[in-house]
């Protein structure tokens, strides 16, 4: 199998959602979202720049989700 059925984040221990990024390509994409909201924050006029910012955090949560060790799901601490 190709490197694409690796997770990038693993899953939190307790809640829904990723913790840390856990692969070389979770830490990039981890970079990449910083980078894409200082940038939008810091190059682009007001009304834009929200729009921006929303895209950003989205795609960020999309990729996310399907880059997540055992997927988002809510999670009680246990073993799982």
């Amino acid at each position: 199998m190709g490197s694409t059925d690796k997770p990038w984040f693993a899953a939190k221990r307790f809640g829904i959602g990723s913790g840390w990024p856990i692969a070389w390509q979770g830490w990039v994409a981890a970079g990449l979202f910083l980078v894409g909201l200082f940038g939008a924050a810091l190059f682009v006029n007001w009304p834009l720049n929200i729009l921006l910012e929303a895209i950003v955090v989205i795609a960020f949560f999309v990729v996310n989700a399907a880059k997540t060790q055992g997927g988002w799901r809510w999670r009680w601490g246990g073993d799982d």
